[in-house]
């Protein structure tokens, strides 16, 4: 980075570019085994459901021929 000729009135916007942070944030914890079967259960639910959802949506959604035809024999004979 090219250093400023002109005075900055504030020296560390002149020097942010190279400031570290001494502070080191605190370690992560690990999940429990308790937190790791909730989530784990969780997302067994929502997979089945996305599923479940698209085994009972596909065949509803698709149209039978012959339940149409019967419909329209049915409205000749009346």
């Amino acid at each position: 980075m090219f250093r400023r000729r002109e005075p900055v009135p504030f020296a560390f916007v002149a020097e942010a570019d190279r400031f570290r942070s001494n502070v080191t944030p605190p370690p992560r914890q690990r999940a429990s085994r308790a937190q790791l079967l909730g989530q784990s259960l969780t997302a067994l639910i929502v997979v089945g459901g996305l599923a479940g959802a698209l085994l009972f949506g596909v065949p509803a959604l698709q149209q039978d021929s012959s339940t149409s035809s019967r419909v329209h024999q049915s409205e000749a004979h009346r």
